[in-house]
Parts: structure tokens; sequence; C-alpha cells
């Protein structure tokens, strides 16, 4: 068992619960489509979370370490998808035909994983303070990979949740749109987040 295995459970559940991009879709989607339509955004964020903490285990790390250009490019295209997905979740209709689709697909959730600015610093401090490159690596990085998976499954499963849970209070179309209005400022508001 890891050392800091309590401190490391702490800092995972307060990274992955509190307001984030991959949070903010979930909740805008479980309220606009649905626990089940909502899934491959679950699965895109858990396996793609959790591969790229696996990457970041195996040195991807270094890398971002060595060529600090790599992790910056990779936040401003971040910033520009989730400024585009604001775009959408604002502007989006409220209408039958709009509960047929889905707002992102799995595989462009798994994709993003690897530009959200809010995942990467987080793997990468996970990553540089919780697995020793000693002895104990490998045990240290397949904590590390467990708990990101687990937590990252359960947190973006409770935002949709919250969204479901929302739901029941749109009585009117004013009301959707509403909260369509906030998901998306919010998108925008985590945006602003990264650079200050």
């Amino acid at each position: 068992m890891h050392p800091e295995i309590l401190s490391m459970a702490l800092f995972w559940i307060v990274a992955a619960y509190t307001p984030g991009p991959n949070n903010v879709i979930a909740s805008y989607s479980g309220f606009n489509f649905g626990i089940k339509k909502t899934l491959p955004h679950i699965f895109g964020v858990t396996f793609g979370f959790t591969f790229l903490i696996f990457l970041l285990v195996i040195g991807l790390v270094n890398v971002f370490k060595v060529f600090p250009i790599i992790q910056v490019s990779l936040k401003y295209l971040g910033s520009f998808f989730l400024i585009y997905l604001a775009y959408k979740i604002y502007f989006s209709k409220i209408d039958n035909e709009n509960k047929s689709e889905n707002p992102v697909k799995f595989i462009e959730t798994f994709l993003f994983q690897f530009f959200n600015p809010k995942g990467v610093l987080i793997g990468i401090i996970i990553v540089s303070t919780y697995v020793d490159s000693g002895d104990y690596y490998f045990i240290h990085a397949a904590q590390v990979i467990f708990f990101a998976f687990i937590i990252s499954l359960s947190s973006i499963t409770f935002w949709t949740f919250i969204g479901k849970y929302l739901r029941k209070f749109a009585t009117n179309e004013k009301f959707i749109k509403y909260f369509n209005c906030v998901m998306s400022l919010l998108l925008i508001l985590s945006i602003i987040t990264f650079y200050i």
C-alpha cells in the first residue's frame, strides 16, 4: 500500500469532483440527453484520463518537463476545443431532434483528455508527487493508475446524475435554455481559470 494513500486519495477526490470541463459537459449531457446517451462521455473521460495517467507514469511527464512548449501547446488547443463546445452548448436547440444527438462522442472525449489543461496538470502533479522511481515504482504506478480509473469514473458519473436530477425542474423551454447558458458560461469560466 502506498505510504501516502490518504493524501493521494484526498487530492484525487478534490481534483476530480470540483467543476471542470469534463464535469460541466457531463451535467449538460445528463440534463439534455439523459444517462444512457451520456455513457460515451463517461467512458471517454474515464478511459482517456486513465490512459493519460498511464502514459505520464511511463515517461511522458519527463517529456513535458524537458519540452514545456508541448504542454503549453496542448493547453491552447484544449482551450479552443472547449470554446467550441461552449458555443455548441449555448446555441443548442430545444427540440425533439436535439434529443437524438449526443453532445460528444467517445473518441472525441477520450482524445480531449490529452488536451484538457486541468486534467494534464492534475496528472503531472499526481505522477510527480506520488510515483517514486525507486524500488516501489511499479506498485506506486499501479495504485495511481487504479485511482485515476476509479475516481474519474465516479466523479463523471456523479456530475452526470446532477444534470439528470436537475432535469426534473425543467418545466419549460426557458428553464432549459437558462440551464444550457449557465453550463456554457461555466465552461468558459473553467477555461479562464487555466490562465489566472
